[in-house]
């Protein structure tokens, strides 16, 4: 069967840009075609390989890794799109469990958490991976890869890694009320989420807030840690070792701990300056947290929703410690917020603690990292072997 790429992804491909690609078309070296809608243009995958050959002098692209293909998740200017809907939108319009119906392509996820009593002394990031561990060792069938199996223990599995959080907020889990909702919706995993990761009285709007945050970062293409839970996927690996495999990728500070560098370097600027802040982070991290991304050169699309929200939930001073360090990334020309900035935002105004970025995006990523799981089945396994070039070293090196 052909396989069809839309004009974002097929120049990225290349490695060129749109205008690029559609010049090739001209000069006959592609063929494009139109989608259903008339409006898109649409590239065949063989054609676009075999010009990106062409274009690095006939050599073959030594690994599949760079090859894989994928309808869960684009990335375009405007942000991720899942299934083609896009992200940002539904930050404030959906829920967490909705997004990932959508990403999973089925909604009878069961939400029930498995009863775990977890070990005292714990930190956040092991009490998720003692989770994985023991739903995976309680899961009778844990082997059954049909995608509605994977779907159910993929919803018990997120809901129990909430749970086993401890409680830290006062009263009772509030309601969640999302943009259209004539009332609240009672029980959500946002809400849930959020009573184990902020203290004193928590409010709907920091339910919401958090929702936003575990929706638009739920997927991100093949980022690194989906790519090791699709790898472990290839070998026909059950969800919670795959999973297992996506956290360990996770949890580096390059990846899902850039939260916690956001939140260190507000904390740092709300005592000591916007200035010896950011030296401090630039000394010992050699990068300003929070700001620069990959795939966004002009900004994180994602970062715009959430740091409306934290607005709504900061106090004067707390916007104040913010904006201090987005005036001094302005003047010393570092790159636009991303979303990291925006999740350690939100933790500062809240009074989280300062693992608790990483908590979130963990617990997001679950949706997007099983999706890609289920896509991966579908494929011949063990698809991914990458080729080394062998380096011979002199003796004493």
């Amino acid at each position: 069967m052909t396989q069809l790429l839309e004009s974002e992804e097929a120049a990225r491909r290349l490695g060129v840009k749109l205008p690029t690609l559609y010049a090739y078309v001209s000069r006959g070296l592609l063929t494009s075609q139109r989608a259903n809608d008339g409006k898109r243009s649409l590239f065949d995958l063989d054609q676009i390989e075999a010009l990106a050959r062409r274009s690095r002098g006939g050599r073959q692209v030594e690994t599949r890794l760079a090859t894989v293909t994928t309808g869960i998740t684009q990335l375009r200017d405007d942000g991720p799109s899942y299934r083609g809907q896009e992200t940002t939108g539904m930050a404030t319009q959906a829920t967490y469990e909705e997004v990932a119906a959508l990403l999973w392509e089925d909604d009878r996820a069961n939400w029930a958490p498995h009863h775990l009593a977890p070990p005292a002394g714990l930190s956040s990031r092991d009490l998720l991976r003692w989770a994985v561990v023991m739903a995976g060792a309680g899961d009778a069938l844990r082997a059954d890869l049909r995608p509605a199996a994977v779907v159910q223990a993929a919803g018990r599995l997120i809901s129990t890694m909430v749970d086993v959080l401890p409680v830290t907020a006062a009263g009772p889990v509030p309601g969640l009320s999302l943009d259209g909702d004539q009332g609240s919706r009672t029980g959500s995993l946002a809400a849930r989420l959020t009573v184990r990761l902020a203290p004193g009285q928590v409010t709907p709007e920091l339910a919401r807030a958090v929702n936003a945050a575990l929706v638009v970062l739920a997927d991100h293409e093949l980022a690194t840690s989906t790519l090791a839970v699709r790898m472990a996927a290839s070998t026909r690996a059950d969800l919670y070792d795959a999973v297992l495999a996506g956290l360990g990728t996770f949890g580096g500070p390059l990846h899902g701990g850039a939260g916690q560098l956001v939140h260190q370097l507000l904390l740092d600027a709300a005592d000591q300056g916007a200035e010896r802040a950011a030296d401090r982070a630039l000394r010992w991290m050699n990068l300003l947290p929070g700001f620069g991304h990959t795939v966004y050169r002009d900004g994180d699309p994602r970062a715009g929703p959430l740091l409306e929200l934290f607005d709504q939930l900061a106090d004067d001073r707390q916007r104040q410690v913010l904006a201090s360090i987005r005036d001094l990334a302005d003047a010393h020309d570092f790159p636009a917020p991303n979303v990291d900035l925006a999740i350690g935002a939100i933790a500062f105004a809240a009074g989280m603690p300062a693992d608790a970025g990483q908590t979130i995006f963990g617990i997001a990523r679950m949706a997007g990292w099983t999706a890609h799981y289920i896509e991966e089945l579908s494929e011949p396994p063990l698809r991914f072997r990458a080729r080394a070039i062998y380096s011979s070293r002199s003796a004493g090196t």
